[in-house]
């Protein structure tokens, strides 16, 4: 009875640790834990960005016309009710992008740590982003970030909007908004003469 017993209890631990073994995968666990310690303030900034992104199409399409079919007396108005409208569209937009950053962790992100780390690098990705400086260098990240942005707007101002003005010069010939008093005239020094014609 007593040897009955044993049996019972060695066949039962293993198959507990079969099962466990089955279910606790060492490498799902620590790529799981990866990808929840980098879900901080990169992942809510990224989140920003794409609600921002999917905005600013709407903005893109519904811009001009509010310039080309909103009489200008009730422009500012309706701009203001847009905007609040925009602001509402963002945050569900938001809402709506959060709410699936689980499921796309677990069916994509998680696994693809799995195929593309080894159980101990998944370990020192884990200590990595547990590090106190880490958490820091996250915190301070979007901030430093937009400070980059900003300085480098402001440094290459002059040359992008030289640019833009060069293009704007060139599709103006293109579509044919600006040349159109010099093509008219098909003699050498008739563009001198439109001159004064349009002044008047």
């Amino acid at each position: 009875m007593k040897k009955l017993l044993t049996a019972l209890a060695i066949a039962s631990l293993a198959f507990s640790t079969a099962g466990h073994a089955q279910t606790a995968d060492p490498k799902l666990e620590w790529a799981t834990k990866v990808v929840t310690l980098q879900q901080g303030p990169e992942l809510e900034r990224m989140i920003g960005q794409l609600a921002d992104s999917a905005t600013q199409e709407v903005l893109q399409n519904w811009g001009p016309k509010l310039q080309t079919d909103v009489p200008k007396a009730r422009q500012q108005q309706v701009t203001d009710e847009l905007n609040a409208e925009l602001k509402k569209c963002f945050d569900d937009i938001s809402k709506a992008i959060n709410s699936k950053v689980g499921k796309v962790s677990t069916d994509t992100l998680i696994p693809a740590y799995m195929d593309r780390f080894t159980l101990d690098e998944l370990k020192q990705l884990a200590a990595f982003f547990e590090s106190p400086t880490i958490k820091k260098y996250q915190a301070a990240a979007p901030e430093l970030g937009g400070l980059f942005v900003k300085q480098l707007i402001e440094a290459t101002r002059t040359d992008v909007t030289a640019r833009v003005k060069q293009f704007d010069n060139t599709a103006a010939k293109i579509i044919g908004a600006s040349p159109a008093p010099k093509a008219a005239p098909s003699t050498s020094g008739s563009s001198e003469k439109s001159k004064p014609a349009t002044k008047k």
